[in-house]
């Protein structure tokens, strides 16, 4: 059945946060994947708490920026752009509707506090080996066994945790990333990975399969590998567990996300084309990669600018 419109009767006070709600209902819901729909469910939140009485048809350039400016207040810079392109995309439609008499949105001006100092992202070669030595990769499968699998292939945390015994091909030397576990909506079951790019298989090193066939011998085939399907389990337990180990090895405090950037750099570092690099970690397109990574290609083409320079020369 249809879901009953609030607001038919001519004359009606029409919110802005209630018709914000109201096209998300009709517009996202069921089309977007539920961590995208937990963005504007956000949006929706901070709309209510910072213009609560805000009227639809009372929207103008000036009432939009002052909402942005509100948000900026309390959010940095590329978190307040985040927000603008949500709101945004239901104003230009509510414009296109002919509810607007003008695009609010448009020449909008971004603002945000200044950016908390950012941890480091990656860790460096000589790092990430001192690491890696303190992890305890014994007999029975442990969260430490995900670190090294992370360090390994740069997967993304859901990924980790839905790999199966079944997804190491070890006649091709590849680990087949084809499903997540759906941790944050604590359902406990498998999931469709992120985008179709996402579907890929991962080129493995022989002493690392060897490891995983030792340890993964006798388990069952189809079963999450590193903890009991039915059980709840947390990004921030294994980022704990790799807090201390990066303490006790003496190197950088970093996230087992941080752990994928760190992957992706070290490759890059090594020489490996950028298409490859977002094939392995199953990016969309190249310019992702290329946006993530823009300070390493930055560096690398200033070395190969010396290169060109060293090899023009000797013509």
């Amino acid at each position: 059945m249809a879901r009953k419109r609030r607001y038919r009767k001519k004359g009606d006070v029409l919110l802005f946060c209630d018709y914000f709600e109201e096209w998300v209902e009709d517009y996202k819901e069921g089309a977007i994947r539920d961590v995208t729909m937990k963005k504007y469910e956000i949006a929706h939140k901070r709309i209510k708490e910072l213009a609560p009485e805000l009227e639809l048809k009372d929207i103008d350039r000036k009432t939009y920026q002052k909402l942005l400016n509100d948000y900026a207040i309390t959010h940095e810079r590329q978190t307040t752009m985040d927000f603008h392109h949500i709101v945004k995309s239901c104003l230009v439609d509510a414009f296109d509707a002919g509810l607007l008499e003008q695009n609010p949105t448009r020449k909008a001006v971004v603002r945000g506090k200044i950016p908390a100092e950012k941890k480091k992202k990656f860790l460096s070669q000589a790092e990430l080996r001192r690491l890696l030595e303190r992890l305890d990769l014994g007999e029975e499968v442990s969260w430490d066994w995900l670190i090294f699998l992370t360090a390994k292939t740069g997967i993304r945390f859901a990924e980790g945790i839905g790999v199966t015994p079944a997804d190491f091909d070890y006649e091709c030397q590849e680990l087949v990333i084809n499903k997540t576990w759906d941790y944050k909506s604590g359902m406990g079951s498998f999931a469709t990975t992120k985008n179709k790019s996402s579907n890929r298989r991962i080129p493995l090193d022989g002493q690392t399969l060897w490891k995983f066939r030792t340890l993964l011998e006798g388990l069952p085939p189809n079963e999450p590998i590193f903890f009991a399907g039915k059980e709840r389990v947390f990004n921030s337990t294994v980022n704990g567990i790799l807090q201390r180990h990066c303490i006790a090895a003496g190197v950088p405090v970093i996230s087992l996300h941080s752990l994928r950037h760190t992957h992706a750099s070290l490759l890059l570092y090594a020489g490996v084309s950028i298409a490859s690099v977002a094939k392995r970690l199953g990016h969309s397109n190249m310019a992702i990669t290329q946006k993530t990574y823009l300070h390493i290609i930055d560096e690398l083409d200033k070395k190969d600018r010396g290169k060109i320079m060293e090899h023009l020369s000797m013509l």
